[in-house]
Protein backbone atom coordinates (compact mmCIF):
# COMPACT_ATOMS: atom_id res chain seq x y z
CA UNK A 1 0.00 0.00 0.00
CA UNK A 2 1.23 3.66 -0.67
CA UNK A 3 -0.22 6.96 0.59
CA UNK A 4 -0.70 9.99 -1.55
CA UNK A 5 -3.30 9.12 -4.41
CA UNK A 6 -6.42 10.22 -5.13
CA UNK A 7 -8.03 7.29 -4.34
CA UNK A 8 -6.70 7.14 -0.99
CA UNK A 9 -9.52 9.94 -0.22
CA UNK A 10 -12.63 7.47 -1.09
CA UNK A 11 -14.25 5.30 1.33
CA UNK A 12 -13.31 1.67 -0.76
CA UNK A 13 -16.25 -0.34 -1.51
CA UNK A 14 -17.61 0.00 1.54
CA UNK A 15 -18.00 3.75 1.87
CA UNK A 16 -21.69 4.17 1.05
CA UNK A 17 -22.18 1.67 4.16
CA UNK A 18 -20.09 3.57 6.41
CA UNK A 19 -21.98 6.84 5.71
CA UNK A 20 -25.12 5.35 6.07
CA UNK A 21 -24.03 3.54 9.79
CA UNK A 22 -22.84 6.85 10.73
CA UNK A 23 -25.42 9.24 9.26
CA UNK A 24 -27.82 7.61 12.38
CA UNK A 25 -25.47 9.16 14.48
CA UNK A 26 -25.06 12.81 13.15
CA UNK A 27 -23.39 13.65 9.87
CA UNK A 28 -21.75 11.18 8.34
CA UNK A 29 -17.90 9.95 9.51
CA UNK A 30 -16.00 9.43 6.61
CA UNK A 31 -12.93 6.71 6.46
CA UNK A 32 -10.28 7.34 4.51
CA UNK A 33 -6.16 6.88 4.62
CA UNK A 34 -4.45 9.34 6.93
CA UNK A 35 -2.26 12.29 5.33
CA UNK A 36 0.86 13.70 6.16
CA UNK A 37 -1.20 17.08 7.73
CA UNK A 38 -3.11 14.55 10.03
CA UNK A 39 -0.65 13.69 11.96
CA UNK A 40 -0.54 15.43 14.76
CA UNK A 41 -4.77 14.99 15.21
CA UNK A 42 -3.76 11.24 14.76
CA UNK A 43 -1.07 11.52 18.04
CA UNK A 44 -3.49 14.01 20.16
CA UNK A 45 -6.52 11.08 19.38
CA UNK A 46 -3.87 8.31 20.44
CA UNK A 47 -2.33 10.06 23.03
CA UNK A 48 -6.11 10.79 24.70
CA UNK A 49 -6.41 7.01 24.57
CA UNK A 50 -3.69 6.68 27.16
CA UNK A 51 -2.00 4.26 24.04
CA UNK A 52 2.09 3.94 23.35
CA UNK A 53 2.36 4.94 19.92
CA UNK A 54 4.92 7.30 19.17
CA UNK A 55 5.07 10.40 16.48
CA UNK A 56 7.73 8.66 14.42
CA UNK A 57 5.82 5.29 14.58
CA UNK A 58 2.99 7.39 13.38
CA UNK A 59 4.71 9.45 10.67
CA UNK A 60 6.31 5.63 9.27
CA UNK A 61 2.93 4.26 9.02
CA UNK A 62 1.31 7.41 7.49
CA UNK A 63 3.78 7.31 4.51
CA UNK A 64 3.37 3.53 4.24
CA UNK A 65 -0.36 3.83 4.10
CA UNK A 66 -0.87 2.01 7.29
CA UNK A 67 -2.93 4.59 8.90
CA UNK A 68 -6.35 5.13 8.86
CA UNK A 69 -8.71 7.93 10.21
CA UNK A 70 -12.41 8.16 10.87
CA UNK A 71 -13.53 12.21 9.83
CA UNK A 72 -16.37 13.75 10.73
CA UNK A 73 -17.26 17.25 9.40
CA UNK A 74 -13.51 17.79 8.73
CA UNK A 75 -12.35 16.86 12.13
CA UNK A 76 -10.36 13.43 13.22
CA UNK A 77 -12.42 11.75 15.46
CA UNK A 78 -10.63 8.29 15.38
CA UNK A 79 -7.73 6.48 14.06
CA UNK A 80 -6.27 3.22 13.43
CA UNK A 81 -2.40 2.89 13.22
CA UNK A 82 -1.33 -0.97 11.91
CA UNK A 83 2.38 -2.82 10.22
CA UNK A 84 1.01 -4.87 7.90
CA UNK A 85 -1.82 -6.59 9.15
CA UNK A 86 -1.28 -5.83 12.86
CA UNK A 87 -3.16 -3.25 14.55
CA UNK A 88 -1.02 -1.49 16.97
CA UNK A 89 -3.46 1.10 17.98
CA UNK A 90 -6.91 2.13 16.89
CA UNK A 91 -8.47 5.07 19.11
CA UNK A 92 -11.78 7.34 19.19
CA UNK A 93 -12.32 10.76 20.37
CA UNK A 94 -14.07 10.39 23.91
CA UNK A 95 -17.20 12.38 21.95
CA UNK A 96 -17.97 10.02 19.69
CA UNK A 97 -17.11 6.88 21.22
CA UNK A 98 -19.97 3.83 21.28
CA UNK A 99 -20.70 5.64 18.10
CA UNK A 100 -19.27 3.08 15.57
CA UNK A 101 -16.35 5.21 14.84
CA UNK A 102 -13.38 2.18 15.97
CA UNK A 103 -15.79 -0.76 14.20
CA UNK A 104 -16.08 1.71 10.71
CA UNK A 105 -12.33 1.73 11.32
CA UNK A 106 -11.54 -2.08 11.49
CA UNK A 107 -14.22 -3.13 8.97
CA UNK A 108 -12.00 -0.55 6.43
CA UNK A 109 -8.94 -1.81 7.51
CA UNK A 110 -9.74 -5.61 7.47
CA UNK A 111 -11.32 -4.81 4.11
CA UNK A 112 -7.77 -3.38 2.82
CA UNK A 113 -5.27 -6.41 4.24
CA UNK A 114 -7.92 -9.35 4.37
CA UNK A 115 -7.02 -10.21 8.22
CA UNK A 116 -5.81 -8.00 11.39
CA UNK A 117 -3.90 -9.15 14.37
CA UNK A 118 -4.14 -7.02 17.67
CA UNK A 119 -2.33 -7.18 20.91
CA UNK A 120 -4.99 -5.79 23.62
CA UNK A 121 -5.58 -4.90 27.16
CA UNK A 122 -8.59 -7.47 28.82
CA UNK A 123 -11.04 -4.17 29.32
CA UNK A 124 -10.99 -3.24 25.40
CA UNK A 125 -12.02 -6.95 25.12
CA UNK A 126 -15.39 -6.74 24.34
CA UNK A 127 -14.72 -4.45 21.85
CA UNK A 128 -12.96 -7.00 20.07
CA UNK A 129 -15.80 -9.11 20.17
CA UNK A 130 -18.43 -7.52 19.45
CA UNK A 131 -16.08 -7.00 15.62
CA UNK A 132 -15.72 -10.83 15.86
CA UNK A 133 -11.90 -11.84 16.39
CA UNK A 134 -11.12 -14.75 18.02
CA UNK A 135 -9.32 -13.98 21.45
CA UNK A 136 -7.13 -15.55 23.06
CA UNK A 137 -5.38 -15.74 26.27
CA UNK A 138 -1.25 -16.26 25.94
CA UNK A 139 0.60 -17.78 28.93
CA UNK A 140 2.55 -15.91 30.63
CA UNK A 141 1.30 -12.54 28.55
CA UNK A 142 -0.81 -9.69 30.65
CA UNK A 143 -2.09 -8.75 27.05
CA UNK A 144 -4.72 -11.02 24.82
CA UNK A 145 -4.11 -11.48 21.43
CA UNK A 146 -6.90 -11.58 18.82
CA UNK A 147 -7.12 -12.25 15.04
CA UNK A 148 -9.76 -11.97 12.24
CA UNK A 149 -10.27 -12.85 8.54
CA UNK A 150 -12.50 -11.15 6.24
Amino acid sequence: MTGGSDADDTDGADGADNAEHAEREGPAVRVRRAREGDILAVLRVVEGAMLEVGANQVRRRTESGDVLVAEREGRVVGALVRDGDHVEAIAVHPDRRGAGVGSLLVERALAESGRLTAEFREEVRPFYEALAFDIEEREGEKRLWGERER
